[in-house]
């Protein structure tokens, strides 16, 4: 694989493997900036955390998002380095679950790739590919992540999608 693009986002199942793959991208470049946007809500949630800290060790310096994700992306301590969203779902379920104008959210988003002064690389949970949600929240939830991978996938330079750990090229453009 070239060195790491602009930005790169990274999509798969549950436990696909995105996270090891996404983190190798940027430990292969030295380390970077961890953005994470998961909360822990519960006990279960906050060991996933403890492990995702355990494994990156210190060639990371994690910023906490779980909303303001295009802030985080934009301050001094980001600027100039390589950074890793993890991940775009979680962030979109607390955007949601504070009641924030998710779409807007999503388009400032995506206008803020080309500007940044880093190079990234996103997380995210392809959801769209089982059954309809049976409750409306979760059909919102998997248009929102729909609609968001769609247009980051716009911006992006690579797209990747990963499946039992392996990664599958959907779109690889020079920067």
């Amino acid at each position: 694989m070239t060195s790491l693009p602009h930005a790169t986002l990274v999509l798969g199942g549950a436990r696909s493997g995105k996270s090891l793959y996404a983190e190798s991208l940027i430990e292969a470049e030295g380390g970077g900036i961890y953005i994470a946007t998961a909360q822990a809500w519960d006990s279960e949630m906050t060991d996933r955390i403890q492990v995702h800290r355990t494994r990156r060790g210190d060639l990371w310096k994690t910023l906490e998002a779980p909303t303001d994700l295009i802030g985080a992306l934009s301050s001094k301590t980001c600027k100039g380095r390589d950074i890793l969203v993890d991940c775009l779902t979680l962030w979109i379920t607390n955007l949601m679950m504070d009641g924030h104008d998710v779409d807007r959210e999503i388009a400032m988003l995506v206008a803020a790739i080309p500007t940044l002064d880093a190079r990234v690389v996103f997380v995210s949970n392809e959801v769209g590919l089982g059954i309809v949600p049976e409750n409306a929240m979760a059909r919102q939830f998997r248009d929102f992540a729909g609609t968001a991978h769609q247009q980051i996938a716009t911006v992006a330079n690579r797209v990747v999608f990963i499946a039992a750990g392996l990664p599958m090229m959907m779109k690889d453009e020079e920067t």
